[in-house]
């Protein structure tokens, strides 16, 4: 694969990614839902950045995590070109390219939607506002994907979560968190075609 092909691919994941995120933040309010199916929904919520809404804490905490997301952004951008000179396998190219569009596209989130949008407590944000919830690198990122396929009582003969309410698959995401996700997956599926030379 060509490296235009693959920064193609980094630009259209982006794209959806920014669109869908845009599109969530200006017309949900916090925590607004949409039921798309029983098991498939559209669930507004915002986060500091990390996996599983896990925070750094402290006052430089967020500003860390950005900055260090940053510098792997480099370094993913550089594995995509240095893979890619070297003729890597497809499965690899693309595996690397979709890991660069998700981080870059929470990146953005965190680096600009803290001073372009303002919060979205109550109603949906507005975007260029001009009393923005956040500042320079401290923005949340949006997530809005969320597929609890099934949800119940367990049963009470299991050890540990018996009787206990439980959901799978509680986790709530967003287009840049699927690439990263896919990605990954394919990296290990496919794992002897991806690195094998």
């Amino acid at each position: 694969m060509s490296l235009r092909k693959a920064y193609l691919l980094v630009i259209l994941v982006l794209v959806v990614d920014q669109l869908s995120k845009i599109y969530i933040k200006t017309n949900f309010a916090l925590n607004d839902e949409v039921y798309v199916f029983d098991w498939f929904r559209i669930h507004f919520i915002e986060n500091e950045g990390m996996a599983w809404g896990v925070e750094i804490p402290g006052a430089y905490g967020k500003l860390f995590l950005t900055l260090f997301r940053i510098v792997a952004v480099c370094g993913i951008g550089y594995w995509l070109y240095d893979s890619v000179k070297k003729k890597s396998s497809n499965y690899l190219i693309v595996a690397v390219a979709l890991i660069l569009a998700g981080a870059f596209g929470n990146i953005i989130d965190s680096v600009f939607y803290g001073v372009i949008f303002n919060d979205s407590i109550h109603e949906p944000a507005t975007l260029f506002a001009s009393n923005p919830y956040g500042t320079w690198f401290h923005g949340k990122v949006v997530d809005m994907l969320y597929f609890p396929i099934w949800e119940g009582n367990l049963p009470k003969w299991l050890p540990l979560w018996g009787g206990k309410h439980f959901t799978f698959f509680n986790a709530i995401f967003n287009v840049a968190d699927m690439a990263i996700s896919v990605a990954v997956g394919m990296l290990i599926v496919f794992n002897k075609k991806a690195f094998g030379k």
